[in-house]
């Protein structure tokens, strides 16, 4: 994370310049506006001050006061588009790292987790900089020059000032670990309920058959209370804290003025005019503004360090070793398992499992009902590596190929098909720019849906709607898909489930010309029926059949 913030500072300088300057005109115009009152002040109270300097003096005022409000406004404009770079620049990093992440992270990690820390998590960071470190840099800044100056015209004040403010940091610093607490607390409690609700969504069939509205209705209200209780704790501290100051501003101001007029040592250490007193009022309530400031930033701090702590651990995660084609030895066998054993967690799927697969070959897997057969394709396919043995595609490790090159070597046909946002094209390219027209139209042409999809409005490129496919048509498209880079071995999901005979034989018809000189494995048994090719069960001795 420090190196993006880096390199988006370096290719930012001309931004950065800016806001430096900025920052250095409102400290300047903010602390400016006292000087010229006190010396409104001690010339009107010398009773030598004509109407053409007054008037000249009073028109720098409400110039340096309105000059004040622009230079403020162009500051906090520049911190905002600085923390929008930020936030671009980490977001941009956080897509190309989740394309890298290996499958078991999402099998760990909700999709509404994952969202959570898109969203939510990287817009506390953006409020780090919006209103937090940088507007605490120019508050900061703004305290020591108004301590210069009010240690140049008043010692005694600038003592108190000197006193005051480490009691005020002490406070700040006891709200600031409790609303650090109380931020961490309500974002995991945020990212629990992010979790609920597509969980939710997603089986909420289920919960209305088994009646289970109740029990969810409490994990939500569990979740919500624990969300309010850790605001309202943040709350209470951010409540108070601003009282604090503004009281002891005012104590600040009562015994400068006590202690100004007690003793002649005294008036010289603070060494008052007319015009002084009401310059140095006017500077203690403008230094316990910034210090409030500082109160109210903190919290956003503590906010986006609990936003920041998830962040890291998401850049923390191991990404996956990506190969590349030269890799490859398509001389090898296509496929080669060699005792592999996988679990999910304790629960074991399979032991032990070896299968070698030759060029051309036909191999269909069958099993009872949770077996293994759909996760030993997702070993296959590589979003998953085997904890013993080993898995090789042309003598590679399938978990170390790169996404582009798996699909040059793999074609995977799902039970259902699963679009994606854009037009018909789309659905067989999945936007892959190396995917040209010609390629989708061989594909297309295979399967059987070429003049399907010419017929309709846009051709290639109307907008996808799954009305304008049946279920079998579907399956058609996903075959196009598995098949529109020439992989040289086909992967086939229960494909022919739950289609009528008629769409079943039109489907059965494009795999079999899909399947022309490539390796194939199937799970469909009633592929088998049709094609033939080698029969293997999982958990029993492998069984060979003549094709």
């Amino acid at each position: 994370m420090t190196k993006i913030f880096w390199q988006t500072v370096r290719s930012n300088v001309r931004l950065i310049i800016g806001l430096v300057l900025a920052i250095a005109a409102s400290i300047g115009v903010n602390v400016a506006p006292p000087l010229i009152l006190q010396y409104i002040v001690d010339s009107l109270a010398g009773g030598h001050f004509t109407a053409l300097p007054l008037l000249t003096a009073g028109v720098v005022y409400f110039a340096v006061n309105a000059g004040s409000g622009l230079v403020d406004a162009l500051k906090e404009t520049l911190i905002t588009i600085f923390g929008q770079k930020i936030t671009h620049s980490l977001r941009s990093a956080m897509c190309r790292r989740l394309d890298v992440l290996p499958a078991p992270y999402f099998v760990s990690h909700e999709s509404g987790a994952v969202t959570s820390l898109f969203v939510n998590d990287v817009d506390t960071l953006e409020d780090l900089f919006d209103s937090g470190v940088v507007s605490m840099i120019a508050d900061v800044l703004t305290i020591v020059s108004i301590l210069v100056v009010v240690f140049h015209l008043s010692p005694g004040l600038g003592i108190l000032l000197c006193i005051a403010l480490p009691l005020l940091f002490i406070l700040t610093r006891y709200f600031q670990k409790r609303m650090l607490k109380a931020q961490r607390d309500n974002r995991i409690a945020i990212g629990r309920t992010n979790e609920l609700i597509p969980e939710t969504v997603h089986n909420i069939r289920t919960i209305h058959t088994c009646q289970q509205e109740r029990h969810l209705r409490r994990r939500y209200g569990q979740t919500i209370k624990a969300s309010f209780s850790a605001m309202e704790r943040s709350n209470f501290c951010d409540a108070i804290y601003s009282p604090i100051v503004i009281t002891l501003s005012t104590l600040i101001i009562c015994i400068m003025m006590a202690l100004s007029v007690s003793s002649s040592f005294l008036q010289d250490l603070f060494g008052m005019t007319v015009g002084t007193v009401v310059a140095l009022i006017a500077y203690v309530r403008l230094i316990f503004s910034p210090i409030e400031s500082i109160g109210m930033e903190i919290q956003n701090i503590q906010s986006a360090m609990a936003g920041i702590s998830r962040l890291k651990e998401f850049f923390a995660h191991l990404v996956e070793e990506q190969g590349s084609t030269a890799d490859l030895n398509f001389t090898a066998p296509p496929l080669v398992i060699d005792d592999a054993s996988f679990s999910y967690g304790r629960e074991n799927v399979f032991r032990n499992l070896s299968l070698a697969v030759k060029k051309g070959e036909t191999v269909t897997i069958t099993g009872r009902t949770g077996s293994g057969k759909s996760t030993l394709f997702k070993l296959i396919l590589g979003l998953y590596a085997p904890q013993e043995g080993s898995i090789r595609v042309f003598g590679c490790e399938p978990s170390r190929l790169a996404p582009s090159v798996r699909r040059q070597v793999f074609g995977y046909v799902e039970q259902q098909f699963h679009d994606v946002a854009g037009t018909i094209s789309d659905q067989v390219s999945l936007k892959d720019p190396r995917i040209d027209q010609e390629a989708i139209e061989k594909a297309l042409r295979l399967v059987g849906l070429w003049d399907l999809c010419t017929s309709l409005p846009e051709g290639l490129h109307t907008p996808f709607r799954q009305e304008y496919f049946s279920r079998g048509q579907l399956q058609l498209l996903s075959i196009a898909r598995a098949v529109v880079m020439d992989p040289q071995v086909l992967l086939l999901d229960e494909i022919t489930a739950n289609l009528d005979a008629l769409t079943e034989r039109q489907v059965l018809e494009a795999l079999q010309a899909a399947s022309q000189n490539r390796t194939v494995l199937s799970i469909s048994h009633r592929l088998y029926e049709a094609q033939g090719g080698r029969l293997v069960v999982m958990g029993t001795a492998q069984k060979d059949r003549p094709s």
